[in-house]
């Protein structure tokens, strides 16, 4: 198939849907959706809605913006604070908030904050105030890491010294076990992050499949991608096997972008341990810039305090983002938390669960009622 509005044809979901009831009847399964863009995908065509009731889909920890703890949010804004400084960072962060606010709200106190669309945007800055200081929040998986790299590798070619970065790049994989780690947390299978492994390659989930016992499927985006990729993944449970399949194969390549991959390994390093929102501290699930490019860093730049901050106390943030509790769920959903007053990310990020749930399930239910 080659156009958009293939992946979306009704007859072809219709034929696969009725596939997954067939091999779905009379079981149960959980399956992880680990990606936010596929759980808005999900939501957005109203997927849930066409899988039969032993299909449960849980939604994972794959939205970068949502992972992030207050206490980074915080450090980030702490450099912005500086009247020297520009702060640049990916519009889902703006609205993210921190202990006393998000970026938007800081920028509203006077702040220099400002979006940008990649960290070479960041880095035009820096050209154009050589007498500022221009700071890039860097945020994503491996999916967005190389540009980061990149762009502090011609920083220095260009030997551009008002530039650095906030580095908050993380790793998938470490996530995934510290999931399945978890003592109350039952899954038989996931569906894999595709924009991940346009980098990173399929082969990366290997570990997971064969260490836990999860079959693991990469997918597209698209409808036809998502209910496809159930389908796989139904196949290899109804045969008892645990390995990973490349449903997205038009993308994503099994050993991944080796130029990208070198960009990342010439550049960063793990970091022991990252605090993740909701899933704790993680070893080896970060990555920093390391000693050959510490002159970028911005961390150690700002001499950051590395911030800590207690999340509120009826916000359930790391239950939705572990699986364990659905949006709507959360005690503050639709409350005291919507995306006009965000109390997490999970609200505000276009990757976030809850935004999803919000603006697909909640907002037509909530019509509906008032009609």
């Amino acid at each position: 198939m080659k156009y958009v509005d293939e992946f979306r044809d009704p007859l072809l979901l219709t034929k696969t849907a009725q596939e997954i009831a067939r091999l779905a009847e009379d079981k149960h399964y959980r399956i992880m959706e680990v990606c936010g863009g596929h759980t808005h995908a999900i939501y957005r065509f109203g997927l849930e809605q066409m899988l039969p009731p032993g299909i449960e889909l849980i939604h994972g920890p794959g939205c970068p913006v949502c992972v992030l703890p207050m206490g980074r949010v915080d450090d980030g804004l702490t450099i912005a604070q500086d009247p020297k400084v520009i702060l640049t960072c990916y519009g889902d962060m703006m609205r993210v908030p921190g202990e006393h606010g998000s970026p938007l709200e800081m920028k509203a106190r006077g702040a220099d904050i400002r979006m940008v669309y990649s960290p070479l945007d960041a880095l035009k800055l820096a050209k154009q105030n050589p007498d500022r200081e221009v700071v890039f929040f860097a945020i994503g998986f491996e999916t967005t890491a190389p540009a980061t790299a990149l762009t502090i590798m011609q920083a220095r070619g260009l030997d551009i010294k008002n530039f650095s970065v906030f580095c908050n790049h993380i790793r998938i994989v470490p996530a995934l076990r510290a999931i399945l780690d978890q003592p109350d947390m039952t899954l038989d299978a996931f569906i894999g992050p595709g924009h991940v492994a346009t980098v990173s390659g399929a082969k990366i989930y290997v570990e997971v499949a064969e260490d836990y016992k999860k079959p693991f499927v990469v997918s597209g985006f698209e409808p036809l991608d998502i209910m496809q990729s159930i389908v796989m993944l139904l196949k290899q449970l109804e045969s008892g096997q645990s390995i990973v399949e490349n449903q997205y194969s038009r993308v994503v390549p099994w050993e991944g972008n080796a130029a990208a991959l070198r960009t990342i390994d010439e550049v960063f390093e793990l970091r022991s341990l990252f605090e993740w929102r909701g899933l704790g501290n993680i070893p080896d699930s970060a990555y920093k810039l390391n000693e050959r490019y510490a002159d970028y860093d911005a961390e150690t730049r700002y001499n950051l305090p590395g911030l800590h901050v207690v999340e509120h106390e009826d916000a359930q943030c790391g239950e939705v983002l572990k699986g364990s509790l659905k949006p709507h769920q959360c005690k503050l959903f639709g409350k005291e938390c919507t995306p006009e007053r965000p109390i997490g990310a999970l609200m505000v990020s276009s990757e976030g669960s809850c935004a999803a749930y919000f603006n697909y399930v909640h907002s037509k239910q909530a019509a509906v009622s008032g009609a």
